[in-house]
Formats: structure tokens, sequence, C-alpha cells
């Protein structure tokens, strides 16, 4: 009985293990095997002989001379000018969140700290207005970015996303700014804070992980719509995934299924970065909120 006993939990620790791992291969293996896919060419990737032509790459070896090409990135990069889709996301992004977290901060803790019922009804508005599919709210845009000839430009697809990202913010910012005690404002204001320097001095430095998740989840909304920026961006001012979208759509054209699987790499890999760099604000956001003793 004893023996049974001890070996219970080695059992369950190896059974555990054991399901973690394979969790994290099966989590794991499409990104990497489209990361090693996207160092061969096309006939060895998309091989219809055989899948083990992916591993050994012998066309691969065959045309460049090596096991490995880096023509994918060549071609996605300088050929097709992926850096400028690139350098219009992080144009998009770092607007979308800047602005949405400025908005959100301050709405969030004004409906937060409002005692009027109004503020309940702006927050289930804003709820139904989340709701809707994006394309729905889209479509709106177009006739009057069309009569002010604004249509294709960065700035229209950031108003809109900052538009459809906004009622996310402020239902997420006014959950945490609740759970921050009013005692903390009314001690600012009674040692000579106004409202606004309250606000800033004592309660966004204590909620400062909920700002944080807040933005990341607005840093995704932006970084990966594809609705949005592709109905509203010119082809000249393409953000990544519409770009990496117009690969896909020419499939015909000699080598563009590897840009698209090169360009796929390139833009996953900064979110893999951004997710490991913040991982501890992110987890102390969704399970703390902001609540700091």
């Amino acid at each position: 009985m004893t023996t049974a006993i001890q070996r219970t939990p080695i059992l369950l620790r190896t059974l555990a293990t054991a399901f973690i791992l394979l969790w994290l291969f099966a989590a794991a293996f499409p990104f990497l095997w489209t990361v090693w896919g996207s160092f061969k060419v096309e006939g060895d990737f998309f091989s219809r002989l055989s899948w083990f032509n992916a591993v050994t790459g012998p066309l691969t070896e065959q045309q460049t001379g090596a096991s490995f090409t880096g023509a994918g990135y060549y071609g996605a990069w300088v050929t097709n000018e992926f850096w400028r889709a690139a350098g219009n996301t992080v144009v998009v992004t770092v607007f979308v969140v800047i602005i949405s977290l400025t908005f959100g901060t301050l709405g969030g803790y004004a409906l937060a700290r409002s005692g009027y019922r109004y503020s309940f009804w702006i927050l289930i508005i804003a709820l139904v207005f989340r709701a809707m599919p994006h394309i729905t709210l889209v479509s709106g845009y177009l006739l009057p970015f069309f009569e002010l000839n604004i249509w294709g430009h960065l700035p229209t697809s950031i108003v809109v996303l900052v538009a459809i990202n906004q009622p996310f913010t402020l239902w997420m910012l006014h959950s945490f700014f609740l759970s921050i005690p009013k005692d903390l404002d009314e001690s600012a204001m009674v040692d000579g804070c106004t409202r606004f320097e309250a606000f800033r001095l004592v309660i966004i430095p204590v909620m400062w992980p909920g700002v944080i998740t807040t933005g990341l989840f607005s840093f995704l909304l932006a970084y990966n719509d594809f609705a949005v920026t592709a109905m509203l961006l010119s082809k000249d001012n393409q953000t990544m995934v519409p770009k990496i979208q117009s690969f896909m759509s020419s499939i015909y054209q000699a080598g563009n299924v590897m840009y698209a699987v090169a360009a796929v790499v390139s833009a996953t890999v900064p979110l893999f970065i951004l997710v490991l760099f913040f991982q501890r604000q992110i987890v102390s956001g969704l399970t703390a909120g902001a609540v700091k003793g």
C-alpha cells in the first residue's frame, strides 16, 4: 500500500509532464514547420511526392546549391517591398494603441467613478457596437471617405480601427478602475491634488498592469486586422496582413506562395517576442486586475 501511494504522485507528474510536452509540441509544430519551410523552395515545401522532401529539400539543393535558401524572404521584403507594409503596420498599430488607451483610460475612469445611471447605458451601447461585425461597420465609412477623397490613406484606417476598438478598451479599463478603491482618489485630493492629478499620479501607476494588458489587445486588433485595412487602404499603403493575402491571390505566379510563407513568419515572430516580453504584466493584469495591497 505504501509503495502504491508513493508511486501515484510520480505517475501523475509523469503523465502531466507528458501531456504538457505533447500540448506544446502540437501548439508549436505548425509555426515551427512554417519557419522551416520558409527556407525551402515551393517544390519541396509543397511537394506532392513526399512530405519528407520539405525536410531534406532535394529541389532546394538542386536549384540553389544549398539545403536552405532565403529567396522567399528576399522576394517578399525586397522584390515585393514587404518592408513598406511592415512600416505601415507599425504606424497604424502605434497610433491605434496610443489613441485607444488615451480615450479608454479617461473614459473608463470617468464611467467607473460616475454615480449617474447613464454611465451604465453608455457601456451597454458600447458593448452592442463592439459586438457588430467589423465588415458592417466599415461599409458605412466608405461613402464619406470617397466623397472627402481620403480613402486609401493610413489615417482613415486608424480612425476606423480606433472606433471599433474603443468600446473594448472602455469596458476593460472600466473594470480595472472599479477594482481600485475610491479612497485612493479621495486621499490624493485631500492632499491637494486635483481630480486629474489624482488620476495621473495615483490611479494610473496602480493599474499599470491593466493598461498594458488592454494595450496589448488593442495592438493585436490593429496588427492582425484584415477587413478594415483591406477595404480602406490602397495597394501602396497596405499593411502586412492584406499584403500577405495579395501574395496568395496570385499563387500561379512563380514564387508568390513562398513569399507569402516568408511574410507570415516575418509577421508572426514579433507577436511571440511581444508576448514573451510582457508576459508578467499580461498575467498580472488578467488575474489580479489593478488591485495592489
